[in-house]
Parts: C-alpha cells; sequence; structure tokens
C-alpha cells in the first residue's frame, strides 16, 4: 500500500501544484501547533512532566522484558487472550485466525496506526473480510482509498466540500452540501449501522499498564467504545513500546498526549479495557515489527518513547509542505523517517531477542 515508485522530492512536488492547498494545509497545521504551545503554556510543569515521561520511559526500555511479561501475566489473570507477534505478516496472520475461528466477514475497527503499519485492512481484504474504519477521518481515507497522511489528522489534507462530494457518492447525500456538521451527521448514521452489524470490534492501544494487564484506548468520537462494547469479541493490537509501568503513570502521559497532539487538556474518551465483558472476548496482540532492532541501537532506542502525538507533523516545515503522502511508510513526517529504516531492514536480519524466544526468535 505504501509502497510507491516516485520519491520523496517527485511526490512533494506532484502536491505543490496546488499552491492554494499547500498553503492551506501548512497554515492549518501551524494552527494546530500553536493550540499545542497554548495548551502547553498553561500547565506550569510541563517541562518536568515531559522529563518526567522520559524518564518512565527509559525505565521502560531497559526492562522491557520483564515488563511485557508482567503485562501478559496481569492480562492472562484477566480473563485476556494474549498473542505474540514477531512481524506484520504474523500479526496479521494472529488477527485473520480469530475472525476466522468466529465465521465474520464484517468488522468494525478504530483508529491505529500499527494495524496501518502492518497492512491489516489490505490483507483482511483479500481474505473476503470487510474492514470499516470507524474514525471520522480514517473512514474519509478510506472511502477516498487512500491512507491517512497524518498520525492525528488523517484527512487533514482534504477540504470540506471534497468531503461533500466524497459523502454524496458514497454516502448519497445531497450535492454540493458541504457543511461540517451536516456531513458529520451523515457519517454517524453511516457508521452507526456497522457498529450494529459489527460482531468484532478492533482497536489500537495508546498506552498498556504492566501492574493492571489492561490497554488504554484515547478517542475523541467514542467510536472505540461504541465498537468494543457491541462487538462479541474485541481485539487490541499494539506494538511493544506502548507498555508502562503503573496505572498512577498515565496522570503524565494523559496530560501530555492531548495537549501535545490537539491543543486539548484531555481526550474526550480515555477508555479503560481490563477484562472482557461478560459473554465477550478479548484479544491483545503484542507486535515487534523492528522495533526490537530500535531498542538495540543506541542511535535510535529514543524513538520507542514517542506517544504518537504528531506535534512533530505539525512543526515539521517539510512536511507541511510536502503533505503526507509524499512519504513511503504508514507513519509520514519526522517520526516515520526515524522508523522507517528499522521497519525497512526487518526481513534482511534476524531479529535480536529481547523477551521470550517464542515471540522473537525465529
Amino acid at each position: 500500500m505504501y509502497v510507491q515508485h516516485k520519491s520523496h522530492a517527485q511526490l512533494a512536488e506532484q502536491f505543490n501544484r496546488d499552491a492554494k492547498r499547500v498553503d492551506w494545509h501548512d497554515e492549518t497545521l501551524w494552527l494546530v501547533r500553536i493550540k499545542r504551545d497554548r495548551a502547553a503554556s498553561q500547565v506550569a510543569e510541563w517541562e518536568q512532566l515531559r522529563e518526567a515521561a522520559s524518564q518512565i520511559k527509559n525505565n521502560v526500555l531497559s526492562n522491557l522484558h520483564d515488563y511485557l511479561l508482567q503485562f501478559e501475566q496481569h492480562a492472562l489473570a484477566n480473563g485476556i487472550h494474549v498473542h505474540w507477534a514477531a512481524d506484520a505478516t504474523e500479526h496479521n496472520e494472529i488477527v485473520h485466525a480469530i475472525i476466522r475461528k468466529h465465521n465474520i466477514n464484517h468488522i468494525v475497527k478504530s483508529k491505529s496506526m500499527l494495524t496501518e503499519e502492518c497492512g491489516l485492512n489490505e490483507y483482511l481484504h483479500g481474505q473476503d473480510i470487510e474492514v470499516i474504519d470507524t474514525d471520522l477521518g480514517e473512514r474519509i481515507v478510506q472511502l477516498a482509498k487512500e491512507p491517512p497522511s497524518h498520525i492525528v489528522l488523517p484527512c487533514i489534507h482534504w477540504k470540506k466540500e471534497e468531503i461533500g462530494e466524497l459523502f454524496h457518492q458514497h454516502l448519497g447525500t445531497p450535492k454540493g452540501n458541504a457543511d461540517p456538521q451536516f456531513l458529520t451527521a451523515a457519517a454517524r448514521a453511516h457508521l452507526r449501522e456497522h457498529f450494529l452489524a459489527g460482531k468484532l470490534a478492533i482497536t489500537g492501544v495508546n498506552f498498556a499498564v504492566a501492574e493492571t494487564g489492561e490497554v488504554v484506548v484515547c478517542t475523541n468520537e467514542g467510536n472505540a467504545d461504541l465498537g468494543v462494547q457491541l462487538a462479541d469479541v474485541h481485539i487490541a493490537c499494539m506494538g511493544i513500546e506502548k507498555i508502562i509501568p503503573q496505572r498512577k503513570h498515565l496522570a503524565i502521559f494523559l496530560r501530555l498526549l492531548a495537549r501535545s497532539a490537539t491543543g486539548q487538556p484531555i481526550t474526550t474518551y480515555s477508555s479503560h479495557f481490563q477484562k472482557p465483558r461478560e459473554g465477550q472476548e478479548m484479544h491483545i496482540v503484542l507486535v515487534d515489527n523492528g522495533r526490537s532492532r530500535r531498542l538495540a541501537s543506541d542511535d535510535f532506542r529514543n524513538v520507542l518513547k514517542c506517544i504518537r502525538c504528531g506535534a512533530c507533523f505539525n512543526t515539521c516545515p517539510v512536511y507541511r509542505r510536502s503533505g503526507g503522502h509524499s512519504y513511503h511508510t504508514a507513519v509520514a513526517g519526522p517520526i516515520g523517517s526515524i522508523l522507517a529504516p528499522g521497519l525497512d531492514t526487518i526481513y534482511l536480519l534476524p531479529l535480536p531477542c529481547v523477551g521470550r524466544a517464542p515471540m522473537f526468535a525465529r
């Protein structure tokens, strides 16, 4: 999906042919950056929070083996099925096996950059399984048959008039109606049908707590919650770096995440999934896919501290004026440029073992 024959420079030049779009894209993202700065300035201990989060992540990365096993132990005790995937192929095969076991061919999925990284949608479509992305921005780019261009604002490159035309084509809304409130209501009605029909829900994971075996998912739309609560099966897919030691540490990370991402004090929904509800089945898939290689590198291990707030996208003048689709990986922008080399070499060399042998050793 993300393999392109043109270089970044060629694709950026293509994006820049529409000068008005480039200026609007640049200015809009910078406004998000300004909101971030305003939100940060209202927290007197902002830099201390950032440093505390960095030190917590240092501790996690230095003891990742132990924290992963602790997390697994508590998740299993909570009645959750835990799976380990060395790479994207194993991740996709594990998810497919769970879906096939339940004889399901229609699933709902909340926003997850890990599943984008692993190419899960394309894989499942190849198995005749329909995947409906339920985040509004993700659904827009899915209808347009595009990957997201930003990890927090997936359709930031789309104008409301273009979304109105897209919804007219796919959802049957009146032609020429570009009112955001109307389009949001149309999307809500469209997605509700899929929520009600979805027997299996896939979510990403923002944080996983080793102390309790729970995962935390942050959204502004409540789509992850609705999908999970209506589904018989919940699959949470997470990179191994999403671990934090204790629940109390969420007080630091949740204060940083929303402010850095969108300038909000906190996301509208910070949902904790610690055990399946009665009659429900819950799975967590822990994925390496090159992360242990980053961990082994003194130059690049800090990339595993990233909480995927997207602030570096909004700051970077190259990204703002070249667009997310000028990059060649699921995660674009500055952070993607650091992550991508680790993913590119994953099949060329054996994975170093940072945990239990069945997980990573091949």
